[in-house]
This record gives structure tokens, C-alpha cells and sequence, in this order.
């Protein structure tokens, strides 16, 4: 060990040692890897903090850094406003090519689609010239009305609206239609049954503790099931008439008024409220997405965010088998109306086939969505109908699960979807559409979306009436504008 008082060091090397040593002149600059503008906020706020503190960094390096990430910013910003102006205007022009498809008998019925890769390049193209993109979007939109009108078949479905449910005071989940001879409908987030031609809410369940996030009738009994944010789901008593509620005669039970989350105070004004349920099912230990009852309706299926779905036997509130096997959470869940099978969907990207018909149940997957599975239902004809995230809608046979028999594509995401008897697939989008397609995947008609008439946000759920109904509204729609509408859907040869 050398050191500063040893004799034998020569004198120079002395004073090398006790000297100080030089600062270095590298200058260790961070390096961004973010292409997002809510990535970049948050190492510029840390960067500013940074620089009112100690730096090595030289002050003339820290005052170009500072310039240079202030640019940065204002580059991102500028660049979100153009794809925010971009967007804008492809919505319009959308719509205005929906409005002109309904003039003259050699018009479109439908509009351009743009898929998520035509989403992207035209934000790239635009960042890099904004004028050139404005061309090459009316040279693209052109292009496709031409393709479109030129084989374009005439509607056969005319499309009203009849009446408005107005109450809730949250974003409504799903709408769902009692059985024949019952003129009600259910809605969540608040469970709300309603007078399908009164069009007034006869009675509100308040027994969960969050959000209702599905809800569904009985096929035979005057009894409907939710699936709940407090992951249970509850089986209650919901005897009522057009005028009021039957059948309760418990204060503790049946009261009037109740203040709710979810609902309107104008909405409660003289409606009944029920609180305890016939049946409470746990099990889950996460948010309860869907509930749906098994055929004869003595078992229900849940599906949940825990990634499980449930078989629970209703009368003794028995778990009967907790159903594993998907790699992300659990969207939507429905019953087969006749058979012992049941389609689980997930965010996964993929939707189950369960079959309870023998006593050790199979499972079949089925794959061919590139995003969240937002909802898989049954057809009358033995197919499956699934929809997702990824803008389309799929027709499977349950025979066949290799390939889809139809793809239907669409230009925003697909949330659940609804088929009726006769085979027309209803199908929600985020875009605040609905829109109506065969099971070979043909347009069928579009309901009317103007400034008076229909959705003005998301529409989260879709429901048919049997065909034997006889209400004046055959189709229901809710959405996160807080309003359930209810429409007649008739082919142009019975209207």
C-alpha cells in the first residue's frame, strides 16, 4: 500500500497523489423511450424537479435539455389536437354519408369501415403532413362509397323508435326482456324492472352492495338474477303489475322512496323498493360481470374478474362446480335456451364452450378474436355469435370450431350483442350505433342515430322480445347516456 510519508516515493509522484483528481468532462445525458404524450408529462415534471436540485450536468447542458423537452412537448400536443381534429372529422364525414345513404333508392345503406391498421396510418400519415392527409382521407372515404353503392341491396327492415325509459343517473350495463305474457324489462346498473307500454319503473332491487352489472328474468317464474361489483349475485322476487308491486307484505322487505346510487330521486318517487333476496350466491372474489339462467332455471352460471365462472344451484345456494381455464378475466356469460351449455367470454381474446349434458362436463375454445370478447350468445340454430373488442362480430357453428362460418366487420368496438328468433343479430358499438345483420353476415339496416333520435353515447347492451310478444316494442337498447329505448323493428314485407 502506497502512501504520501513513504521515504522512498519519488517527490513528483507525491504530489500527483495528494493532488486533487480533474472533474470529468462526460456528461451522462437520460435517455427517453416514450411515444405516448402521458409517458413523456412525467419524466419532464421529474426532469424540471431534478433541475431545481444538485445536477453534475453543466448549466448550459441543463438549459438546452430543458429547451429541447419543452419542445418535445409541445410536439406531442400539437400532434394530439391534429388526431383529435382528424377523428372529428372522419366521424362527420360518416355521418353525413349515413344521412345521405337514406336518399334515393341508389344510395348506401351502410358507410365505410376503417379498421384499427387504417385508424393508425392515417394518425401517422397526418403527423407527417396534414394537408396531403386531408386528401388521401376524401380520395379513401370516395373509393369505399363507391364499392359500397355499387353493390348496395335494398333495406328490408324498417327501424322506429317508440318509447324512451328515462331514470337512471349512472351508465347502464344491459337490458333484458321478461318471458312472453310479461310486458317488463330489466335494467342495470341500478336493478330496475319496467312497464314495457307504461314506460314506467314498477320496481327497483336494492339488495347489492355496488354496481349491477347484468340482469336476467326467469324463463318461468317471477324471478330475476343479477351479477353484482360486490361479487355475489342474487336470485329475487320480482311479482309486480302495471300499476304496483304483489305479493310482499314485510316493511323490511318492500318499501318505497329508498334513495339508491344508481337511480334518479325523480325515478323513486312513489316506485317500490326490495332489499332482501331469495337467494344469495358467493363464491367469487372478484367484481361479477354476468349471470345467466340454465334452461328449467333450477342452476345459474356467473362469470367473473376472478377468471372462474360458477355453477350454482339456485334452491340450495350450492357452489356445484367452479369452472377454470381462462387466462384473463371473464366479460359476459350465456346459456344455450334448450340444451345444458353454456359460452363463457374473456378478455383473453377467447370464448368457452361449456357442456353440462353428461355428468364429467367438456369444454371447447374457440379462437379467432384479437381482443376482448365482449360477449358470446346462442342462436335458435345451434351457432354460437361472438363479439369483441377488435371491431367484429363472429357466426361459429358449435360443430366446427376451427374456422367462423361469417365475420362481420365493423369500425367500432362490439359490446353485447343480442340475436333474435328469427335470426337477426343486433349488435352495439361503441360509436353509439346499432346495427342489424343476417347470420351470413349481410347488413340488414342500421338504427336511426340523429340529434333527436337515439343514443348520444356508448350503447353497452341489446335486447330482443320474443316474436310472439305482441308489445309495441320488439327491440330494447341501453347505453352510458343513461336512457333505455325501446324500438320497432319490422321487415318492409309486414309492415
Amino acid at each position: 500500500m502506497l502512501c504520501t510519508g513513504d521515504a522512498n516515493m519519488p517527490q513528483d509522484v507525491v504530489q500527483n497523489l495528494s493532488a486533487k483528481p480533474p472533474k470529468s468532462k462526460r456528461i451522462n445525458i437520460p435517455r427517453v423511450q416514450s411515444n405516448a404524450e402521458s409517458e413523456i408529462q412525467p419524466f419532464l415534471t421529474n426532469f424540471r424537479s431534478d433541475m431545481d436540485g444538485e445536477s453534475v450536468i453543466p448549466p448550459v447542458f441543463r438549459s438546452r435539455l430543458h429547451e429541447l423537452f419543452i419542445q418535445i412537448e409541445k410536439e406531442f400536443e400539437t400532434l394530439y389536437a391534429e388526431n383529435l381534429n382528424l377523428n372529428e372529422k372522419i366521424e362527420s364525414l360518416n355521418e353525413r354519408l349515413e344521412r345521405e345513404s337514406f336518399v334515393g333508392d341508389k344510395q348506401s345503406y351502410d358507410f365505410p369501415d376503417f379498421d384499427n391498421t387504417s385508424s393508425k396510418s392515417f394518425s401517422k400519415q397526418k403527423s407527417i403532413s396534414g394537408s396531403s392527409q386531408k386528401v388521401k382521407t376524401a380520395h379513401k372515404l370516395k373509393a369505399q362509397t363507391s364499392k359500397i353503392v355499387s353493390s348496395f341491396k335494398g333495406p328490408n327492415v324498417s327501424c322506429s323508435l317508440i318509447r324512451e325509459y328515462s331514470g337512471h343517473k349512472d351508465g347502464i350495463w344491459e337490458v333484458a326482456v321478461a318471458r312472453p305474457g310479461q310486458p317488463l324489462i330489466g335494467t342495470a346498473s341500478a336493478a330496475c324492472i319496467w312497464s314495457v307500454e307504461a314506460g314506467k319503473c314498477l320496481l327497483q332491487y336494492q339488495g347489492h352492495q355496488g354496481s349491477v352489472n347484468s340482469i336476467r328474468f326467469h324463463p318461468s317464474r317471477d324471478l330475476v338474477l343479477t351479477a353484482s361489483g360486490d361479487q355475489t349475485a342474487h336470485v329475487w322476487q320480482a311479482v309486480v303489475t302495471l300499476d304496483q308491486p304483489k305479493g310482499h307484505s314485510s316493511e323490511e322487505e318492500l318499501g318505497t322512496g329508498e334513495k339508491d346510487d344508481f337511480c334518479d330521486d325523480s325515478l323513486l318517487e312513489g316506485t317500490p323498493t326490495l332489499r332482501t333476496p331469495v337467494s344469495e350466491l358467493m363464491g367469487h372474489s372478484s367484481v361479477v360481470m354476468a349471470a345467466d339462467w340454465l334452461p328449467g332455471g333450477d342452476q345459474v352460471i356467473t362469470a367473473s374478474w376472478d377468471r372462474t365462472a360458477n355453477l350454482y344451484d339456485v334452491e340450495t345456494r350450492d357452489l356445484v362446480q367452479s369452472l377454470s381455464g381462462h387466462d384473463q378475466e371473464l366479460t359476459h356469460t350465456s346459456s344455450h335456451h334448450s340444451q345444458r351449455l353454456v359460452v363463457t367470454s374473456s378478455k383473453d381474446t377467447t370464448f368457452r364452450l361449456w357442456d353440462f349434458r353428461e355428468p364429467i362436463h367438456s369444454v371447447s375454445v374457440f379462437q379467432g378474436h384479437t381482443e376482448t370478447v365482449t360477449s358470446a350468445v346462442f342462436t335458435r340454430e345451434d351457432k354460437v355469435v361472438s363479439g369483441s373488442d377488435d371491431r367484429s362480430v363472429k357466426v361459429w357453428d358449435l360443430r366446427n370450431m376451427r374456422s367462423p362460418l361469417a365475420t362481420i366487420r365493423s369500425d367500432s368496438a362490439v359490446n353485447r350483442l343480442a340475436v333474435s328468433g328469427a335470426g337477426v343479430v343486433a349488435i352495439p358499438h361503441d360509436n353509439r350505433q346499432v346495427r342489424l345483420f343476417d347470420l351470413n353476415g349481410q347488413r340488414i339496416a342500421r338504427l336511426p342515430r340523429t340529434s333527436r333520435q337515439g343514443h348520444r353515447r356508448m350503447v353497452s347492451s341489446v335486447a330482443w322480445a320474443e316474436e310472439n310478444s305482441n308489445l309495441s316494442c320488439n327491440f330494447f337498447s341501453c347505453g352510458f347516456d343513461r336512457l333505455i329505448l325501446g324500438w320497432s323493428v319490422q321487415s318492409c314485407k309486414d309492415a
